[in-house]
């Protein structure tokens, strides 16, 4: 019976184990997959979340990409029509200084009109008041011939004297004309430059309007601090990979002494108050490699010493540049201009004018970046400005 019983105890512990079991994994096991169905669900809606958020991004970037494009359309207009305005005011002064040169000149031809005209007259009552001679009777005359002759001598003086003020009075009126001519043609022209002058200021502001839109529409795009750093630094590899392309292409069919011996000794492109310095923080680890100088919108920039245009066009984040190569491994570079007043290849002397101050890039202020490179290195403007 023991042997009996525990034969039949063990199959039945058996029986209710296996029951039990089968009524655990029958109770769990909905609970275990319905886990494992919200568990998948969750990951598929953080899968579509990352789609969507990436779509996004490329969307924004395309967006940006284009509203980067329009405003290097926007800002190169504006130079163009900032240029055209620049050169229209230089002739209008040109043209203001030769009217002044014109009007000097009139009144002292017409001082020496009058002047000429009072002396013919005097002579003219002069001859008359000597009474009228008869040459003939004069030369036939044989009472007194040390007097005729005299006489003769006399009018022959006269009429000489005569003949010399009437030319010189007929040039004089000849360059009155002539003088008038220029004079009138010059206010023709006056009026002609001042029409233009209207014209493309408006152009110039409709040029303003455009790229405040276009730059309304960048700064709406918020950006987060990671992505501003990765704009400026895609940004300043950009330029230094176009520094360095441009002094690969530089040929110099004159020497140039560099700068290295003007420490301390140069001016300032620019009159304006410096509101970022060299070697301050810019966004993130990036650090100023030159200086912002602040200026009003269309001021004179000019070369800080003699060179030659290496580049003068728009560069991303810069907007439009210039760079002069000073010879010996030294380049001067100034961005954010409004309009660049010389070419890639042109000879520029010290002090003279290369651009005007804007705020091209996307600036929402009107400054000058200004950055002296040494072997392709930036270094502190300071040390060779005063």
């Amino acid at each position: 019976m023991k042997i009996c019983s525990q034969g039949y105890k063990w199959p039945f512990k058996k029986r209710v184990l296996t029951r039990f079991l089968t009524i655990a994994i029958m109770l769990l096991s909905p609970l275990s997959f319905a886990q494992e169905d919200a568990t998948d669900d969750k990951l598929d809606k953080v899968k579509q979340a990352i789609a969507k958020e990436k779509n996004t991004i490329q969307q924004v970037d395309k967006e940006r990409a284009s509203l980067l494009d329009q405003l290097k359309k926007d800002e190169l207009a504006i130079s163009k029509q900032a240029k055209a305005l620049n050169n229209t005011v230089q002739q209008l002064a040109k043209t203001q200084k030769t009217l002044t040169e014109l009007a000097s000149e009139k009144q002292q031809l017409l001082s020496d009109k009058r002047q000429q005209e009072s002396l013919l007259a005097k002579q003219l009552r002069t001859a008359y008041s000597s009474g009228h001679h008869d040459y003939l009777k004069l030369i036939l005359n044989q009472e007194n011939p040390g007097k005729v002759q005299r006489t003769v001598s006399y009018y022959q003086y006269l009429n000489k004297a005569r003949i010399e003020e009437i030319e010189t009075f007929q040039a004089t009126i000849l360059r009155l004309n002539k003088v008038e001519e220029k004079q009138q043609h010059q206010q023709q022209q006056l009026a002609q430059l001042k029409t233009q002058q209207v014209q493309e200021k408006r152009e110039l502001e409709k040029g303003k309007s455009r790229r405040e839109k276009t730059v309304k529409a960048l700064n709406n795009q918020l950006m987060t601090a990671k992505q501003q750093l990765e704009k400026l630094e895609a940004e300043e590899e950009n330029l230094v990979a176009a520094l360095a392309r441009i002094a690969r292409l530089s040929k110099q069919d004159f020497a140039l002494s560099g700068l290295s011996k003007l420490r301390g000794k140069l001016n300032w492109p620019v009159k304006g108050k410096l509101s970022r310095s060299y070697g301050s923080r810019k966004q993130g680890y990036l650090k100023w490699k030159g200086v912002l100088l602040s200026a009003p919108l269309g001021r004179t920039i000019s070369t800080i010493h003699n060179g030659v245009v290496l580049f003068s066009d728009w560069l991303k984040g810069y907007g439009l540049v210039t760079v002069v190569d000073h010879g010996n491994g030294y380049m001067s570079l100034y961005g954010h201009n409004q309009a660049l007043l010389k070419s890639v290849g042109d000879r520029v002397e010290t002090g003279e004018p290369i651009a005007l101050v804007g705020q091209s890039g996307g600036q929402n202020q009107s400054a000058l970046y200004f950055e002296i490179r040494h072997n392709g290195k930036a270094v502190n403007p300071k040390i060779w400005c005063r």
